[in-house]
């Protein structure tokens, strides 16, 4: 015969973690980003942003006061779409 004793508080506790692993890995996506989430995003310095596509006339953005803000869906596919055509990909 089999005894099988569970510990309530370690399943729990075990169970919790997991699901804080799980969220962490969720990339919780933005309406729109900042310039300092496009820097990120994209690895790449503002200089070298504004030297390489800011002032293309088809990256999306818009100033709001003195903030620049970029709108993450359009953002992605023109970055995808201008990394293609730069790195021959």
């Amino acid at each position: 015969m089999l005894d099988v004793k569970v510990d309530e508080n370690m399943v729990k506790e075990l169970c919790l973690k997991k699901i804080e692993e799980k969220l962490n890995g969720v990339d919780v996506e933005l309406v729109f980003w900042d310039s300092s989430e496009l820097k990120r995003r994209t690895c790449l310095s503002w200089n070298t942003i504004q030297e390489r596509f800011f002032y293309h006339p088809e990256f999306p953005k818009f100033k709001i006061g003195g903030k620049w803000m970029f709108p993450a869906e359009e953002t992605k596919e023109f970055l995808l779409k201008w990394l293609r055509e730069e790195g021959g990909v």
